[in-house]
């Protein structure tokens, strides 16, 4: 039996992520901002605890932590799931619409790693499962600030997964893609509050567009999603990367490709950009 502690946990993938461990046996912190929002069959579970988390607050994050090892003693696995999305041209969004969304996205993740990490290093073992995006490998129009967010979330769960191998903790990038909760409602998708006129008709309003009649008709299925989850997640050697739903496999084997492209296209210039005597130093080395 491990003890998870998730983030976002009231709805979406994150509760169904913790309906997964509950049905495999584990203990769960299931973490949101009003945890009274916790559906019946948590808030009914001796095996969960809710607690009361905004990622962003660090006194909420240290007194979560704390109830969670007072009670289970532990945090086996950490779900960095909390988060929500931006859209509008980069040029629409403002600094002040930017910066809160990394405030969530972004340095509450970092925030929330910090807090359990000495948790699992004490315990010599440890999981960190990030929630990413399909749009953290690939940039997408009218999401830029969204994809920068989780770009970020893949560069930090890479480095940690080799960071952290000493302690014996692994590090995990999920990227799903696009699921049937509620993560196109208003309360976790924000739009950005000017809008150019400019970009009518092109790829960034596209999207913009696309969000407004997709809500709720999405190909995946949440619940299928977090089944996988907690299966990959409760095996003995966690992959880097996740891809979650058959459009986050299609997109990246598109992005890969173009990559390849790009990289053969230019790689013998590239490579003659070393200096002269750089297979001599290396040589020496």
């Amino acid at each position: 039996m491990s003890t998870w502690f998730i983030t976002g946990a009231s709805r979406g993938l994150g509760l169904e992520i913790a309906r997964a461990a509950l049905r495999g046996g584990d203990t769960v912190v299931a973490a949101a901002r009003n945890p009274r929002r916790l559906p019946a069959d948590l808030l009914g579970s001796d095996r969960v605890l809710g607690v009361t988390l905004d990622v962003t607050r660090s006194e909420e994050i240290t007194a979560a932590v704390e109830a969670a090892v007072r009670r289970f003693g532990t945090v086996d696995v950490l779900v960095n799931n909390a988060g929500r999305g931006l859209l509008g041209a980069l040029e629409e969004v403002t600094d002040a619409e930017a910066r809160a969304l990394f405030d969530l996205n972004v340095f509450g993740l970092i925030a929330m790693t910090r807090a359990v990490l000495p948790v699992m290093r004490a315990a010599g073992a440890g999981k960190i499962v990030h929630i990413g995006s399909r749009s953290g490998f690939e940039g997408e129009p009218g999401v830029s600030m969204y994809n920068a967010s989780k770009f970020a979330v893949a560069g930090i769960g890479e480095a940690l997964a080799v960071e952290l191998a000493p302690f014996g903790i692994q590090s995990m990038v999920v990227e799903p893609g696009v699921f049937r909760t509620d993560f196109l409602d208003t309360s976790s998708l924000s739009t950005a509050a000017r809008r150019i006129p400019a970009y009518d008709g092109t790829p960034a309003h596209a999207t913009l567009d696309w969000a407004g009649t997709a809500n709720h008709t999405q190909l995946g299925d949440p619940a299928k999603g977090a089944a996988l989850i907690h299966e990959v997640t409760c095996g003995d050697e966690l992959p880097g990367h996740l891809a979650l739903g058959r459009d986050a496999i299609e997109r990246q084997q598109v992005k890969i490709r173009s990559l390849q492209a790009d990289l053969a296209a230019w790689q013998d210039k590239s490579a003659a950009t070393a200096c002269d005597d750089a297979d001599d130093t290396e040589a020496a080395a």
